[in-house]
């Protein structure tokens, strides 16, 4: 939008300038070309009156008054013998002007050129007889050079289209500097919608600007605030619903392990055991949603912490888990294997017991688990590549849905929360995750997280 107010700023007063310049340089042209014929018809009908009178005294006038004008000015005198006046000046050509001239006793003038001027410009006065009152009986030509007069046509054209470069320069400074203020609230409405649309429903915009700008501000703040309160009331009730559920939740499977402890039955068992299977499901789902609760309140801030440690203490806590199904858990470090990234305390943990979990369950016995870091620039990937049989396109573009369960072994155990933690959580800390497929078959998980500065010592 600044671009375009510059644009438009710049074309009028650009239209201004050529309406107002263009006219007075040719009015000033016309003017330099007018006076100048006027001066050299002037001249030349004043040595026409010394060449028709006849007398020697006129004669040698002429001819000092010719040869002064031929050094003071750019013009030449030429005139035809009149009687015994012949001075010691050239004749003129014998061409169409001087034909018409003496024929129609009438001056005649050429510019040398129909567009502007050419180099000369010839002006051809008649001569009288008898003072000045007879018939034709010679002329007097002046072939006047304009290139002084092209010199002051270059200086009129170019210190007017200097004149304008500086003025439209000027017009674009005070065109960016105005367009940037009267966009500023803009700006600041958009810097608000950015903030909104990353997350951050606190963001509010000032209430400045002219009065259109000022109402839409206060209606968009005045929205923010409501849903800000709308949202907050909603985390708030997660929050606390998925707390109040878990005490009941850990007393009822208590409870069914008492039961199933002291049950002889082997169907009374069974039912006793899947009971408390969907416990453990659903203590999970309250435990992902409180999480999600707590992750998208923002309630930790992010900071330097070692991947080594945290990939190291998650996996020491996960290798039994997979030794007991046979599943080799290996890992890749990258050349620089003590890497410092941003994130919160107790992000990463979650991050990587979800992923961990998910791949283990669809391993195949006796599979790979692949877990490396690489450092790229200002970002640091964590990856965890698994054997097992991966997603389709369609199911990765839902895999990060809250409640979205695939059709492997998660689609029947999991609570579909896992992925959607991981992504909320990444993306608190100012990075992404991205699935793929893993050579080979299977799926991997690609996170990408902020590296931190190490600190100098």
């Amino acid at each position: 939008m600044n671009r375009q107010l510059i644009r438009s700023y710049i074309l009028l007063v650009a239209v201004a300038i050529f309406l107002f310049t263009v006219p007075v340089a040719f009015t000033l042209t016309s003017q330099l070309r007018d006076d100048t014929l006027q001066s050299v018809q002037r001249e030349a009908k004043t040595m026409a009156l010394l060449l028709g009178n006849g007398e020697s005294t006129s004669c040698d006038a002429l001819e000092k008054v010719a040869k002064a004008y031929g050094g003071q000015t750019p013009g030449k005198v030429q005139v035809t013998p009149v009687g015994t006046c012949e001075p010691d000046l050239p004749a003129p050509a014998k061409d169409t002007d001087l034909a018409r001239t003496m024929k129609d006793d009438q001056p005649t003038k050429d510019w040398g050129s129909d567009f502007i001027w050419g180099r000369h410009l010839v002006v051809t006065v008649p001569v009288h007889g008898e003072s000045g009152q007879g018939s034709v009986i010679g002329a007097v030509r002046i072939v006047y050079e304009t290139s002084d007069m092209t010199s002051r046509l270059w200086q009129i054209w170019g210190f007017r289209a200097g004149l304008a470069v500086l003025v439209l320069a000027a017009a674009a400074v005070i065109g960016a500097f105005a367009a940037r203020r009267i966009t500023a609230p803009l700006r600041q409405l958009n810097a608000m919608a950015s903030k909104f649309s990353d997350g951050d429903l606190t963001a509010r915009s000032p209430v400045t600007g002219p009065p259109e700008t000022q109402t839409l501000a206060r209606t968009l703040n005045q929205g923010a605030e409501r849903l800000d309160t709308l949202v907050a009331s909603q985390r708030i009730f997660v929050a606390d619903a998925s707390h109040q559920l878990r005490t009941p939740l850990t007393a009822l499977r208590l409870s069914l392990d008492n039961i199933a402890d002291g049950v002889d039955e082997e169907f009374v068992r069974e039912d006793v055991e899947q009971a408390t299977a969907e416990v453990v499901r659903m203590s999970r789902l309250v435990s992902g949603l409180l999480v999600l609760a707590r992750a998208e309140a923002k309630v930790t801030a992010t900071e330097p912490l070692s991947l080594a440690d945290i990939v190291a203490e998650r996996l020491t806590v996960w290798r039994p888990a997979a030794e007991e199904r046979g599943v080799t858990v290996a890992l890749r470090w990258s050349a620089d294997g003590w890497l410092l990234v941003l994130t919160s305390p107790g992000h990463l943990d979650q991050v990587l017991d979800n992923v961990l979990s998910n791949a283990l369950e669809v391993s195949p016995d006796g599979g790979t688990i692949t877990v490396r870091t690489e450092s790229r620039g200002d970002a640091v990937l964590l990856s965890v590549l698994d054997e097992g049989p991966g997603m389709s396109d369609a199911e990765k573009s839902r895999a990060f849905d809250r409640f979205w369960r695939g059709q492997g072994l998660t689609g029947r155990s999991g609570s579909g929360l896992g992925l959607a933690i991981v992504k909320q959580l990444v993306t608190d800390d100012g990075g992404i995750v991205t699935l793929r497929d893993a050579p080979g078959g299977g799926l991997w998980v690609e996170i990408r997280l902020r590296a931190a500065a190490r600190s100098g010592g």
